[in-house]
């Protein structure tokens, strides 16, 4: 990234540090170095753009179907924030827009209830096959092979957001504003020293700030167990990235400046997908989940295609699967996806999130911002405002003007319940 401030960081204070750099830290960092006069240094473990965690890619989707409620809001503000994060990045000679718009669509059964609330909630149209000249109309209409029994429900409200190119944006709007960034800068504990928060890295150095944010993905419970000793549920989990080949002739029909849409896929397996946009002629489609791993200890992510273990298997052939029963026309399964991405989520057992206060000594100096669980990239925007007016103000005013309610995101609700949010085992997030 250009104008990085790598190198120029000193140990004098800060009024905020904000350790991990990828999209949820890099939002809050520029959200902090927009107060007027607030000194912000962001510490990053890997180089800038790295592909080791959860924000490295070439897409991701944004909807405004959400079967849970309490999302509603936090869409809508980051909706707004993505607009005016593009207006800064123009007004200052940037480059081009990181969210596309599409269409979006849901798939599943006609009955099945988190299909339909979110639907409801989104202000989404639901289309059954049989319901004539409608039918035809919805977007995808014409490449989406529904089973028996399956409805569609169709928003204009979706998009595609360039996944590091939104970083990098964030980044360089962060420096912008005047904050300060290192790469390959391990942190390795945060401690209270009197009014003052101490960040110490591997290498021995310290940083003092009156405020910190902890946005280190999938390093999120190793590193707070190391500060307090206390057990954050967040699991690490290793997924895929998949993206397979359009049969020819297909290639238009599936690309976002056709009208194809983002969808997504209720049922067993979870599926969704974004229309061919990055690598022309190659459309995303993966299943949502993956398995428990040690971000320390899992194989590094390529773009490249990767010889199949087990676990990439279990990620693969169950959308190979829907594939060819949904986008059979279309869409090319033999021999498995051209390009496969390794990624990871950070998972809650409730699949919300985590912003909240650390509490204990810290009270409320740091704010962690952790377990987006595969659905927070789009939200990005909101939880770096709302992270960064935690930090710096001790509450955020813009989530509670925006109607976003951040009880559902406390540590606390882990407490008497390990499933945090979830009721019983038959809920789902």
């Amino acid at each position: 990234m250009a104008a990085s401030g790598d190198g120029e960081a000193s140990p004098g204070r800060y009024d905020v540090i904000v350790v991990g750099a990828g999209i949820m830290g890099s939002c809050a960092a520029y959200a902090a170095a927009s107060r007027a006069g607030a000194r912000v240094l962001v510490l990053e473990r890997f180089g800038l753009l790295h592909d080791l965690g959860s924000s490295h890619g070439e897409s991701r989707g944004i909807r405004n179907t959400y079967a849970q409620a309490r999302y509603l809001p936090m869409v809508r503000l980051a909706w707004r924030l993505w607009e005016d994060a593009h207006a800064d990045a123009a007004a200052g000679g940037g480059g081009g827009r990181v969210l596309v718009p599409t269409p979006h669509v849901d798939l599943g059964p006609r009955g099945d209830p988190a299909l339909l609330a979110a639907a409801r909630n989104g202000g989404a149209t639901v289309v059954d096959e049989g319901a004539g000249a409608a039918a035809a109309a919805w977007p995808g209409a014409g490449v989406f092979r529904m089973p028996e029994g399956w409805v569609a429900a169709v928003s204009e409200l979706g998009g595609v957001i360039r996944a590091n190119k939104a970083v990098e944006m964030f980044q360089a709007l962060a420096v912008k504003k005047g904050a300060v960034v290192r790469e390959r800068t391990e942190v390795v504990d945060i401690r209270k020293q009197g009014e003052i928060i101490v960040v110490k890295t591997s290498s021995g150095e310290e940083f003092h700030g009156a405020k910190c944010i902890v946005t280190v993905g999938a390093w999120t419970s190793k590193l707070v167990k190391s500060v307090t000793g206390t057990d954050l549920p967040v699991q690490p989990l290793h997924t895929l990235l998949c993206y397979w080949k359009a049969k020819p002739g297909r290639e238009r029909e599936l690309a976002a400046e056709a009208g194809f849409p983002t969808f997504g896929s209720y049922g067993d397996p979870i599926v969704y997908g974004t229309p061919s946009l990055e690598y022309p002629g190659l459309i995303k489609i993966a299943m949502h989940g993956g398995s428990p791993c040690d971000p320390d200890g899992r194989r590094g992510s390529s773009s490249a295609a990767a010889a199949d273990g087990d676990d990439d298997a279990a990620l693969v052939e169950p959308v190979a699967r829907w594939i060819d029963a949904v986008l059979p026309d279309h869409v090319e399964t033999a021999g498995g996806p051209v390009r496969r991405v390794a990624c990871m989520y950070s998972m809650t057992p409730d699949e919300d999130f985590v912003i909240d206060f650390l509490g204990g000594e810290f009270g409320k100096d740091v704010v962690v911002g952790a377990g987006f669980s595969g659905h927070g990239f789009k939200m990005a925007p909101a939880v770096g405002r709302i992270l960064a007016e935690m930090a710096i103000d001790g509450e955020a005013r813009t989530a509670a003007e925006a109607g976003v309610d951040l009880a559902y995101f406390r540590i606390g609700r882990f407490v008497d319940n390990p499933k945090g949010n979830l009721k019983d085992s038959g809920d789902q997030a």
